[in-house]
């Protein structure tokens, strides 16, 4: 038992970086936790961590002691659970992090269905633009919309996420729909300012890729604003369906080139994979995956092709 405490110290340490975020999570004394983690380097008689003012950060010997470690934790916590929740109604905590406006307008209702038919789960939601480190600030699961590189991370698509160029009605008559992706460098656009690009990438009907430069006339790192800037006719403005799909049922926003693909995302629920997936998260991204699907409901207002 003191081994596997030891092992579970040590993997916390490694998450949080720092003995008084272990200590945190755990709910221990710092000095309970720093003594641990000395008594287990001595008794492997090896270096585990490396210390700095500011973070640890593991050895060689500690990152292959690190993946034994949360895979023997996590089988624990498999045979643990197996016994819990086989016959159980889901319940606990589940800590999440999703993007504002994709959280607000799609995540926040689809959980709220789901504690309503789960009551005796728990949740904490945490909606911001930024990317949250899910390991070193505790979160079960995130909500991403991206194109993923981050390993470290399992990754369960949850729906396509579509960006369309649009602007209202009032400022496609006044300066002229464009007829192809070059005809954007004569308009102005709203910049999402978060974007890791400012140009636009496109791929044509015929698969040949592109890229476009339109000149940035305002510029935010919220989409409903620049939504809302758009409706006003400042402008024209890249925005996944999701942000803009009311505004386009209403005719209050009118998309344009919808025969070329504007770096196409994807929304995903991704979770550190050096832990056991609980039960309940596991549910829950069952259940907004099947909410969602492969035709999300925010591209029911698209017409098949427009210029």
């Amino acid at each position: 038992m003191n081994r596997l405490l030891e092992m579970e110290i040590f993997a916390t340490v490694a998450d949080t970086g720092s003995i008084s975020g272990a200590a945190e999570r755990l709910d221990m004394a710092k000095s309970a936790v720093s003594k641990r983690l000395a008594d287990l380097e001595t008794r492997l008689d090896v270096s585990l961590m490396t210390r700095t003012t500011r973070r640890l950060s593991l050895t060689d010997a500690g990152a292959d002691f690190y993946k034994r470690c949360t895979a023997i934790l996590a089988e624990v916590a498999a045979a643990e659970a197996g016994v819990s929740e086989a016959d159980a109604e889901f319940s606990g905590p589940i800590r999440i992090a999703a993007p504002l406006s994709f959280g607000l307008h799609h995540i926040g209702p689809a959980l709220i269905q789901f504690m309503q038919l789960h009551p005796a789960v728990n949740v904490t939601m945490d909606f911001n633009d930024r990317q949250v480190d899910l390991v070193a600030e505790g979160f079960d699961l995130g909500v991403r919309i991206a194109k993923l590189s981050d390993s470290t991370l399992v990754a369960r698509k949850l729906a396509p996420v579509r960006q369309l160029v649009c602007a209202s009605p009032a400022y496609w008559a006044a300066n002229g729909r464009p007829e192809e992706p070059a005809d954007l460098k004569q308009h102005q656009a709203l910049r999402y300012t978060l974007a890791a690009q400012r140009n636009w990438t496109y791929t044509a009907p015929d698969g040949a890729r592109g890229s476009v430069t339109v000149p940035t006339l305002h510029a935010a790192n919220n989409g409903a604003f620049l939504r809302d800037a758009a409706v006003a006719g400042l402008a024209i403005v890249r925005l996944p369906a999701f942000i803009v799909h009311e505004q386009i049922a209403t005719g209050e926003l009118e998309p344009t080139l919808l025969d070329y693909r504007w770096n196409d995302l994807h929304a995903w629920a991704v979770y550190p994979q050096t832990r056991r997936l609980p039960s309940r998260v596991r549910a829950l991204i069952d259940y907004l995956a099947e909410v969602f699907g492969e035709t999300p409901y925010w591209e029911a207002c698209l017409p098949t092709s427009s210029r």
